[in-house]
């Protein structure tokens, strides 16, 4: 109750709640098509990218403007796109060789402009550098109806291109068939990913920016399969990492604000990397544990089965004792075979198999081993 009362009663604390959960709603959103599409490394280039974007912006309007900072960003950031998407389509360089030379390039010639920016005399230049890890503490009242209007635009275009966008995710080549449009597509798609990024970078910044985008649909995606599901859990942890870390950050002053943002995201993957229910290590390692029971179980019946077609009478009683030498052999397996009714334990230490474990082994044989 405290942290929510912290939350709700500081207007500064308020106002980066507010504008660092619009960039975890909008970046869990976007970070879904580009983790289908296989494209983690694309949000990495474009927040790199943005570097020039926003230092180009200062040097043309020589203020510290939002505004003017994020239409800087979003062209550099796209123009990033496409440089790394004709790359890949006019040469025989793959995507992830061209992600890392846009990368270098980029934020190599951001951080020459930053530094030319720093040894001016404008006495605006102050602060240029906090682009680099994002400081939360900076966001206005401005910045976050921009980023509110942005989110609203996204979400909109993206429930309008639902279909498509889900087509060109997951078979391209039938959406080519069926007559729409893959280039346009592609851009759009691509340009609201750059839109997502580019909200962020204030907040978390250049280099923290591609694991907000990536990591709640990361985390989102162990826990379902469905598209729409994993959109909607992508949005909602990225809305309670923003939540969550401005709050941290508002009971622990000396810590910054878009770091732990991200260690809250990076932890919420972490618990659905261990526990999520079908692709969660614990979860695998428990079904893994039991295909190895059940294959001990069905080749102990086999080896019983076998020894039982040696007599005339399947059902033929036999000391438990012989049972001993056999690699498959132990008291915990022959107890869950009597349990299931597989075999008869008798009280003289003698085993039979049941009607129910001869017609199960039988099977198992036809089946090729496998129950």
């Amino acid at each position: 109750m405290e942290f929510i009362i912290e939350i709700l009663s500081d207007y500064t604390t308020r106002t980066i709640a507010l504008g660092t959960s619009l960039l975890g709603l909008i970046s869990g959103l976007m970070g879904t098509w580009a983790v289908l599409r296989r494209q983690s490394l694309l949000g990495d280039a474009v927040a790199h990218a943005s570097l020039p974007g926003i230092a180009l912006a200062f040097l043309i309007t020589g203020e510290k403007n939002s505004l003017f900072f994020f239409i800087g960003a979003a062209i550099a950031g796209w123009i990033a796109t496409a440089w790394v998407s004709n790359i890949t389509r006019n040469t025989k360089i793959k995507t992830d060789t061209a992600l890392a030379i846009a990368i270098a390039l980029f934020f190599g010639f951001g951080m020459v402009l930053i530094t030319f920016i720093q040894r001016t005399p404008n006495a605006n230049q102050g602060g240029l550098e906090s682009f680099l890890f994002g400081q939360a503490a900076t966001l206005l009242r401005e910045d976050i109806l921009i980023m509110a209007i942005t989110a609203a635009i996204t979400i909109i275009i993206v429930l309008l291109l639902w279909k498509e966008f889900k087509l060109l995710a997951f078979d391209p080549q039938h959406a080519h068939t069926t007559g729409v449009n893959i280039k346009v597509l592609d851009i759009i798609l691509n340009s609201l990913i750059v839109i997502a990024i580019v909200i962020g970078l204030q907040s978390v910044g250049v280099v923290l920016m591609s694991a907000m985008l990536i990591a709640p649909a990361a985390a989102a995606r162990q826990w379902t399969d469905r598209l729409g599901a994993m959109a909607i859990l992508a949005s909602l942890f990225g809305l309670l990492s923003g939540i969550a870390g401005t709050g941290i950050s508002s009971f622990a002053p000396l810590l910054p604000t878009g770091p732990l943002i991200v260690l809250v995201s990076i932890f919420i993957v972490t618990i659905s990397f261990l526990f999520a229910p079908k692709r969660g290590l614990v979860a695998q390692y428990t079904l893994k544990q039991k295909s190895k029971k059940r294959i001990a179980l069905d080749s102990m019946l086999i080896n019983l089965f076998e020894i039982c077609c040696q007599h005339s009478d399947p059902q033929h009683l036999h000391s438990v004792n012989i049972l001993k030498p056999m690699p498959d052999y132990n008291k915990a397996t022959i107890k869950k075979l009597s349990e299931q009714g597989l075999i008869t334990l008798t009280k003289q230490k003698e085993w039979c198999l049941t009607e129910k474990g001869i017609t199960n082994a039988r099977r198992i044989i036809k089946n090729g081993g496998s129950s």
